[in-house]
């Protein structure tokens, strides 16, 4: 994991949360090892795309099967050490957006996220925590997108708003004000 480490190191926490989410993480990897992979059943990496449109006004969503809300792009490192690739990775997938660019190379949040038990591809998963790194992205709102239909029902653009509005997960609504804040307030750090 030392790519990933190695970035996390280099980023400037932006509010108390953040300094102590990258506390556990560090911690997170020196205790249970590779929590690059859902093996390990406490804690894993995660990777989000916050995708914008060019007027920095709607985020590119989907509408989540197992959580049954509107959120963020995003996806399970499963053993990969590019965070960032894995945000473009599952932007792909999830979208099938094709021409987006990636606003920085640094995340624009980093989150401790609980993930009450569920069940996925008809088996159980426990409850546990995904340490969730966000990069910021731009796209055209004109393109076309599609849904993954094993991952989401919907795919669209909502207004920063709406997107905090149609969240039904309470735990993400402050995730996803920080970053409209960061945005709105542009202190998106290291661009390009």
């Amino acid at each position: 994991m030392s790519k990933t480490v190695e970035m996390l190191k280099k980023y400037k926490p932006y509010n108390e949360q953040e300094k102590a989410d990258l506390q556990m993480i560090f911690e997170a990897e020196k205790k249970f090892g590779n929590i690059l992979v859902r093996d390990n059943l406490f804690c894993h990496l995660t990777s989000s795309a916050f995708i914008m449109n060019q007027d920095h006004t709607k985020v590119l969503c989907c509408y989540h099967n197992i959580y049954k809300s509107w959120c963020w792009i995003g996806g399970h490192a499963d053993g990969d050490d590019d965070m960032l690739y894995v945000a473009q990775k599952e932007t792909r997938e999830e979208t099938s957006l094709k021409n987006f660019k990636v606003v920085s190379k640094m995340p624009i949040a980093v989150d401790a996220f609980p993930v009450l038990s569920h069940v996925r591809r008809g088996k159980y998963v426990p409850a546990h925590v995904h340490f969730n790194i966000t990069f910021l992205f731009e796209a055209n709102e004109k393109e076309n997108v599609h849904i993954l239909e094993e991952e989401n029902s919907n795919v669209g653009w909502l207004t920063f708003e709406e997107l905090i509005e149609k969240s039904t997960e309470p735990h993400m609504i402050p995730a996803y004000k920080k970053v409209v804040e960061r945005i709105r307030k542009n202190k998106i750090q290291n661009r390009g």
